[in-house]
């Protein structure tokens, strides 16, 4: 994740957001001959941005708009996409109807809000473009029959860097946004990603799932255990996001993967691994190595550490293996958060993704007896 800029930061647009302005001022040109410049729409909780129109062009009964998304301080891949809506008018009756265009994804997968074949434009932009098409016609005394194409130039590039590949979204991004506003450096977003992961792999038929704190742990787990992209959730620090989605949307047997150290916070009961969120108690950690026969001078050395690594790479000098007492209070910690929804399992990883300490296999080697994957 990006570094935080220092003092106040700056609001921004979602993509939803908009490709609702874009198709307010091209469904108004096709209605009263202009196109608005700015446009301005009302957001789901009342604010009313305006927006500059980069594109204004129109023929027989079609229009095309584009704004240029700004994200405000967030560091969101989007940032500067010019977001295009053409809106053509339909047969009477047709109703509103959404299309992807250049750069916008479709799914192609179960699990998300959508079914398979649609466009991969969320529910809420929908119904905020839904509004503007519906208010402007009752204006104007024209039935709301149109077609609506969200393009984003460059999208399908740009959607590599998110988690639509994973979630069975191919062509480009997706329209996101249920208020129409980025918080920057929100959680909220990544959060939101790792249950729409959960949701596709539930609906696709998966019985284990893998959440990673970092892409070698990651390699790791999907190398061990052969998993595909579907059984693979993009966790990151936001296990407790995680976890507790799994708790009411179970699947049978979850992998955790990642580093001593982030594990170390997990296992002190932090379910939010991110450095400025959660640290590592080292005098709880020199507790926990004296209960795995680690000597006085060991534990000493424990509180005055500068690293979790620095931690390890002492007790494995030592031959004190703090690896395999971590992952089984991680994994207490876990079973925890779950309730017992789904079974566990922790897995540590090195620096060079190979694995160190395991617990809770048995769970999984008892799931694979009794439910083959």
């Amino acid at each position: 994740m990006a570094r935080k800029p220092d003092g106040p930061l700056r609001n921004g647009w979602t993509t939803g957001a908009c490709a609702t302005a874009a198709t307010r001022a091209a469904w108004l040109a096709i209605l009263s001959g202009d196109f608005p410049d700015p446009v301005t729409i009302t957001l789901p909780r009342g604010e009313t941005p305006s927006f500059s129109l980069v594109k204004a062009e129109k023929g027989d009964g079609w229009a095309r708009a584009s704004v240029i998304k700004d994200a405000g301080d967030d560091p969101d891949v989007t940032h500067g996409a010019e977001i295009i809506a053409t809106v053509r008018r339909a047969k009477p009756g047709n109703g509103i109807t959404f299309h992807a265009g250049d750069g916008v994804g479709t799914i192609t997968k179960p699990g998300l809000p959508l079914p398979p074949g649609e466009a991969a434009i969320n529910p809420k932009p929908r119904e905020m473009m839904v509004g503007q098409i519906a208010e402007l016609a009752e204006k104007f005394d024209v039935s709301p029959d149109v077609e609506i194409e969200i393009s984003i130039p460059g999208g399908q590039e740009i959607a590599t860097k998110t988690w639509n590949p994973r979630l069975g979204i191919v062509g480009g991004l997706s329209v996101l946004g249920t208020t129409g506003i980025v918080i920057p450096f929100s959680c909220s977003a990544w959060i939101h990603s790792i249950h729409r992961g959960i949701d596709v792999a539930r609906a696709t038929g998966r019985q284990h799932v893998a959440g990673a704190t970092g892409k070698t742990s990651e390699a790791a787990i999907r190398t061990f255990y052969d998993l595909p992209d579907e059984a693979i959730l993009d966790m990151g620090d936001f296990v407790g996001g995680m976890l507790k989605y799994l708790r009411k949307n179970p699947v049978n047997f979850v992998s955790i993967s990642g580093g001593f150290a982030k594990l170390v916070k997990l296992a002190q009961g932090h379910l939010d691994l991110h450095s400025s969120r959660s640290q590592v108690d080292f005098d709880k950690l020199a507790e926990t190595i004296a209960l795995s026969g680690g000597d006085e001078n060991l534990q000493i050395q424990t509180r005055t550490a500068n690293t979790a690594k620095q931690v390890l790479e002492l007790c494995q000098a030592a031959n004190v293996d703090i690896a395999d007492t971590i992952a089984r209070q991680a994994c207490e910690s876990a079973r925890a958060t779950l309730d017992g929804a789904n079974a566990i399992e922790i897995v540590i990883t090195d620096r060079d993704g190979l694995i160190i300490a395991r617990h809770g296999f048995g769970d999984f080697d008892q799931f694979r007896t009794v439910t083959p994957d």
